[in-house]
């Protein structure tokens, strides 16, 4: 991943800790330390948490450009969570794949495990392209 394309993280990552580990076509993975503060009474990761880190990888995954000049954004029109499994480790990783779609919409995949290797959710979502930032 070139350096010069990672975007400086916006409020909402700076407040919760994730940050982007890899971006390139169709490809986006951000990891999140699993702090305290991002538990549900029970004590485990709350599910908007895995939420929030599918709709944001998968969104990561289907605007890259490659060009830190010619920036895309995207807008979520439907996002869809399975939860699977309870995580283990310390570190969530989400991974989002662009699956399809054409000039203004697109479709993708989210994974959600932690370094342990747990698969916790997936996700699918549906994405309009805004160009320009």
């Amino acid at each position: 991943m070139d350096p010069n394309l990672v975007e400086d993280p916006y409020p909402l990552q700076s407040h919760l800790g994730f940050r982007i580990t890899e971006w390139r076509e169709n490809y986006a993975r951000f990891e999140l330390p699993m702090e305290e503060f991002l538990m549900n009474r029970y004590g485990i990761l709350h599910g908007g948490v895995h939420s929030m880190m599918c709709d944001t990888a998968m969104g990561f995954a289907g605007c890259y450009t490659g060009d830190p000049e010619a920036r895309n954004l995207a807008m979520t029109l439907n996002l869809s969570v399975n939860f699977l499994a309870q995580t283990r480790g310390k570190l969530l990783i989400a991974e989002g794949f662009r699956t399809g779609g054409g000039a203004k919409t697109f479709f993708a995949e989210a994974k959600i495990s932690d370094e342990t290797g747990v698969l916790a959710a997936t996700g699918t979502g549906v994405f309009r392209l805004r160009q320009g930032g």
